[in-house]
């Protein structure tokens, strides 16, 4: 990929001060929670850092997790992560879910930041400055460094799931439909880790039910 695709710390130096990046991962699954990320780079990003980050999914599984491991690493990074469990998914919706684990990342940093980026449209209200920026994790560090973050504590947390629930493949899936995760919510049922209000599992709820399964 050349160079010029990647994401790059031209916005942050734009903002001055201490800028972080947030991005969330996890709207789209059946199961487990939508967790955040955060990240001020208060001192730069080292050459050989920028050069590998990129948006999470466009990165292996095994170069994430060593960027992850690096990041809190680097001098002057602050990072700060956050979730909303799949209750407050149910309760107040997947949008509104993701915004609120924003809200939990950038509260988590040491202090408020003087701007934030957000990946996408819309924001929620960060008590600072804040602009959205549409495939912000191409165009931004801090927005791509957050999506890592975010990409590797989920996928962690699903793991933990999967241990418990081994049915489901959310240690290779996330959470996300795929065929095997769909063939046990309609073998083995729902645990307390889906999504109830979302389509797939609220139809297998309801045939549950009408079984005298539910």
């Amino acid at each position: 990929m050349e160079r010029g695709a990647m994401p790059d710390f031209t916005r942050e130096q734009e903002h001055g001060g201490r800028v972080a990046g947030v991005d969330e991962v996890g709207r789209g699954p059946l199961a487990g929670p939508v967790v955040a990320a955060a990240v001020v780079f208060a001192a730069g990003v080292p050459d050989d850092l920028a050069a590998i980050i990129d948006d999470s999914k466009k990165l292996k599984p095994r170069l994430r997790e060593q960027i992850a491991a690096r990041l809190p690493t680097v001098p002057g990074v602050e990072i700060g992560v956050g979730a909303a469990s799949t209750l407050e998914i149910d309760d107040i919706n997947i949008h509104h879910a993701a915004h609120l684990a924003m809200q939990r990342a950038v509260g988590r940093l040491p202090r408020l930041p003087d701007h934030v980026l957000v990946d996408g449209n819309k924001a929620p209200d960060f008590g600072c400055s804040t602009q959205t920026l549409v495939g912000g994790d191409h165009l931004s560090l801090s927005i791509a460094a957050a999506s890592i973050i975010a990409k590797v504590v989920r996928d962690r947390i699903m793991a933990r799931l999967d241990a418990r629930w081994p049915a489901y493949g959310w240690e290779k899936n996330a959470g996300y439909g795929t065929a095997v995760h769909r063939q046990a919510l309609t073998t083995v049922g729902v645990t307390p880790h889906h999504r109830r209000t979302f389509g797939t599992v609220r139809r297998q709820l309801e045939l549950l039910q009408k079984e005298g399964r539910a």
